[in-house]
């Protein structure tokens, strides 16, 4: 099983010297839910709670999260797959790229075709296949952004740029943020050489997404708004735009919150969900794969999360109530709105109603299901209950949780 969020507390909390009350003086969370984490008497904590405590910590917030189920830590070198992906990612200095897989493989529309592919896998938290592919896409990338001239070379550079962003992301997922760093610097110079003005700023939020998990959320926060000025004022006419402004908004909005300004955030996401009504009266983008995710369904679904985190669960269900999903929503989008449905009503005290959200994304993503950190928070919240509700079993087994 993997280490409880306690274990991993009294660990670090130790390494930093500090006691109990002079972490709680120095984070601002309570002596008796520092107590209560390492007692294991609390299996979870909300965002906020998490990020004043590594804060205090000084230490990133993947260190006390944990990694995910589906990627655990054994201390042991990187498997096979992650070398490759970092190999790609950073390849040998002061040699030329690889020759491409194949000739039919050079064409820019082709490797835009597997980029988008790509992200489809890492949508469908498909890790595994995205490790074994992504490394040649991101070779092939690279050769065609260093061959040809001018706008040719414009088209490699773009579908490099897109292809490291996506190991970024990747990197992201598997706990590895420093990885993801180097190739979101490497995906923002091919950004910046390429024919997609609206790359840089997608790559931007990748960046305040990485630094969020490192606890940086001032940093997040000023990247992402930065970006996002710069957007509305460039190609605020266009569907395109609008939904990379939408999501370096949500960005921001969410850096916000976890730093405690609930208030901000919140004012920052009526503005965005407003905003995606200017979608329906503008021409769609030609491959909305390859652009940020920016629906009134996104919106929602984070403005849900972060009432989950400040501790406002029926704001969270009454916000998700009726939400009727866009057909374009992607599977891990659709996991933490049903995440967080059953964290509010595991707060509640709901537990029918946490085991019945918690089923239901079982049925439809049990990759990220197994993959998610908070999956597992809430299942042991709900396994230590006195009285465990039916259906229980079937999920504690199947991420490991039941004794």
């Amino acid at each position: 099983m993997a280490e409880h969020l306690g274990d991993r507390l009294v660990r670090l909390r130790g390494l930093a010297d500090l006691t109990q009350e002079r972490l709680a003086e120095k984070s601002g969370v309570s002596s008796d839910v520092i107590k209560r984490l390492e007692q294991k008497r609390k299996h979870s904590a909300r965002l906020p709670t998490l990020h004043a405590l590594v804060q205090g910590l000084g230490v990133e917030l993947t260190s006390l999260l944990g990694d995910p189920p589906g990627v655990p830590s054994t201390g042991e070198a990187d498997p096979p797959q992650l070398v490759a992906v970092r190999r790609a990612i950073m390849p040998p200095l002061f040699v030329p790229p690889p020759e491409p897989n194949g000739p039919e493989r050079l064409t820019v529309p082709l490797l835009r075709r597997e980029i988008a592919d790509a992200w489809t896998l890492y949508h469908g938290a498909e890790f595994g296949r995205l490790m074994e592919v992504l490394p040649g896409i991101i070779n092939d990338a690279r050769f065609a952004a260093s061959v040809g001239q001018g706008d040719e070379r414009a088209a490699g550079q773009a579908a490099l740029g897109k292809a490291l962003q996506l190991a970024g992301h990747l990197a992201i997922r598997l706990g590895k943020t420093d990885l993801a760093l180097s190739a979101l610097e490497r995906a923002m110079s091919a950004a910046e050489q390429s024919s997609d003005p609206l790359l840089a700023p997608m790559v931007s939020n990748s960046v305040a997404w990485n630094y969020q998990r490192q606890n940086r959320l001032d940093d997040a926060e000023r990247l992402a708004v930065y970006a996002a000025d710069r957007v509305e004022h460039d190609h605020g006419d266009t569907a395109e735009g609008v939904r990379v402004w939408g999501g370096l908004l949500m960005s921001a909005a969410t850096s916000a919150a976890r730093s405690g300004d609930y208030d901000t955030a919140n004012e920052m996401m009526t503005t965005a969900e407003t905003a995606t009504k200017r979608l329906a009266v503008l021409p769609p983008p030609a491959n909305g794969r390859m652009v940020s995710v920016f629906s009134r369904s996104s919106v929602r679904i984070e403005r849900v999360r972060l009432a989950v985190q400040h501790g406002r669960p029926e704001e969270a269900l009454g916000l998700a109530k009726g939400m009727r999903l866009s057909s374009d929503t992607p599977p891990s989008w659709r996991t933490w709105l049903l995440l967080d449905v059953a964290r509010a009503h595991t707060d509640l005290g709901n537990a029918e109603g946490a085991v019945k959200a918690l089923t239901r994304l079982r049925e439809i993503a049990p990759a990220w299901m197994r993959h998610h950190t908070l999956a597992v928070a809430i299942v042991s919240d709900l396994w230590a209950l006195p009285s465990r509700p039916r259906g229980l079993r079937k999920l504690a087994e199947f991420l490991g949780v039941a004794n």
